[in-house]
């Protein structure tokens, strides 16, 4: 009898403790294993924290805004004692991300942190003069899924023409591009059809961060923008390679596949070709064998078509089988090309408005092709000139590299400008593990007018210039800079055949100084007579 009443005190205290333990923050995320990526969130919180220290800070976010760790940046930013967290904004769908496609969202006070919470999806989908006065800086931190009609990215526009007019920093904590950034693909939106769903000259794929889409937009906007970047990140990475947790973006986005399948079944606005899931499209009238041969004989690289009737709709489910190689752009337009030529569905035609049809397209030409019969690998060589003269332009924007051999945090290219010029390498610039710009000394010093010495002895550099000598050793912490003894907090390494040493030391060395431009990603270094 004891025994049983032990048992069952044992079972209620349990319980007890269930009821009684305080819930875990929203959302609830699994940890990330393996995160090979640090997001620019965390970055913020680190290297970059001098950029909100002793502001007043508003906040772009919604449930994707989680560092690696599942941590919200909301929660990062009101923990933080050095800054004052005013206002968050949230995009379509809101800050929790809970309201359907299209829905009106309201403004709303904080229940806990008693800050407003604008919404950029209600009476405003820009940032008004009022909702940024009490602000000093403005953060975005959005995951977005890599497609130019997807709205978050739209959002960070709006947003930096209202940071430009309203004369407000704003900083965008970079994130990865799911869909990896190698691919870029599908019509380029032309002027007459920038709308909330296209805010500028992409194609459908454009293959870059948030981050990167903010450098790109700055070209017409002129705000005053920093980037806080990723480390780890390649163009050659798509989302399951990052070791990151995955948020779902919206409720339509139901997860990473249905993020991947977005462009590649969610164009026939309009059309009577719908999508389900965004992994399956198809629409009445159509053949779904007859479906799933014509797009599995053109051999569109990474997946196949299974075919698979919905109720009186015949369609295809696609089985993605290399995500890396798989152009969900080009998919989507050889999709509702195919469906075209099986059911003859009635194209829609923009007049006094523009039809969404057109909107998503970025242009009217996709249902021009369409009525004359085109086939989608006609479409394709219709719309590469301007896709090719778009990868040309985005070059200037990029600030990952692809290459997998690459030091560990590199994030290239960096450029070096001394007294207005810029110095060629043959070993590139870096960031180090620790966000510390590596520069080839001998370049920079020579450029500067000292003389380098190299002993490769004792793996020491003597740099002199105006009768000063600076001394550095490869691998020691210590060196004598303009005869006084000074710790370094990197030491000088050898890459490749070069001396690699933190900017600012060489500049010391020299008596000169440096800066570093976080958006440009260029180390400026001025001499003493320049400054």
């Amino acid at each position: 009898m004891q025994k049983r009443w032990l048992f069952f005190w044992a079972i209620l205290l349990s319980l007890s403790a269930i009821l009684i333990s305080p819930l875990p923050p929203f959302p609830v995320l699994p940890p990330a294993e393996a995160a090979t990526v640090t997001l620019g969130n965390e970055r913020l919180m680190s290297t970059y924290h001098s950029l909100i220290a002793g502001k007043r800070v508003g906040l772009v976010t919604n449930q994707t805004g989680v560092n690696s760790r599942g941590e919200r940046t909301v929660d990062m930013l009101a923990r933080d004692q050095s800054t004052k967290l005013v206002a968050l904004f949230g995009p379509e769908h809101g800050v929790d991300g809970t309201a359907k496609a299209g829905e009106y969202v309201a403004s709303y006070q904080h229940p806990t942190l008693n800050i407003p919470v604008y919404s950029l999806y209600g009476p405003t989908r820009m940032p008004t003069e009022e909702m940024l006065r009490n602000l000093d800086v403005l953060l975005f931190d959005i995951q977005d899924i890599g497609a130019r009609s997807y709205t978050y990215m739209s959002t960070l526009n709006y947003c930096m023409v209202a940071a430009q007019k309203y004369n407000k920093p704003i900083v965008v904590l970079d994130r990865p591009n799911p869909l990896g950034g190698v691919i870029a693909d599908g019509p380029v939106l032309e002027d007459p059809y920038k709308t909330f769903v296209g805010v500028d000259t992409l194609p459908m794929s454009h293959g870059m961060t948030a981050g990167e889409l903010a450098l790109y937009f700055n070209r017409n906007i002129g705000a005053k923008l920093t980037v806080v970047p990723m480390a780890g990140w390649h163009r050659n990475m798509v989302f399951q390679d990052t070791g990151l947790p995955w948020v779902n973006t919206s409720p339509a986005i139901v997860d990473l596949d249905a993020a991947f399948g977005y462009m590649a079944t969610g164009l026939g606005e309009g059309t009577g070709v719908f999508q389900s899931n965004f992994k399956w499209i198809g629409a009445k009238g159509i053949d779904a064998d007859r479906y799933a041969e014509l797009l599995n004989g053109a051999g569109l690289p990474g997946v196949t078509f299974v075919p698979d009737r919905r109720g009186s709709a015949g369609g295809v489910r696609l089985q993605i089988t290399d995500y890396h190689a798989f152009n969900p752009a080009k998919t989507g337009i050889y999709a509702l090309a195919y469906a075209h030529s099986l059911n003859r569905f009635p194209v829609p035609k923009s007049g006094d408005k523009v039809v969404m049809f057109d909107k998503i397209m970025g242009t009217d030409k996709v249902g021009i092709w369409l009525e004359a019969g085109l086939s989608p690998q006609e479409m394709e060589e219709n719309y590469r000139p301007a896709l090719e003269a778009f990868r040309e332009e985005r070059k200037r924007y990029l600030i990952y590299g692809d290459r997998l051999d690459s030091p560990p945090g590199l994030i290239e290219p960096i450029r070096v400008v001394v007294d207005g010029r810029e110095v060629p390498f043959d070993s590139a610039p870096y960031l180090d593990r620790n966000d510390r710009v590596m520069v080839p000394l001998r370049a920079i010093a020579e450029a500067l007018g000292a003389s380098v010495t190299w002993s490769g002895a004792t793996g020491t550099i003597t740099v002199e210039k105006a009768g000063k000598r600076s001394i550095f050793v490869v691998g020691s912490p210590s060196a004598v800079i303009q005869g006084a003894q000074k710790r370094l907090d990197a030491a000088p390494v050898i890459l490749g055949a070069r001396t690699m040493i933190p900017a600012r030391y060489v500049t010391e060395a020299v008596g000169g100084a440096v800066e570093w431009d976080g958006v440009r990603r260029t180390v400026i270094v001025m001499s003493k007579t320049e400054r």
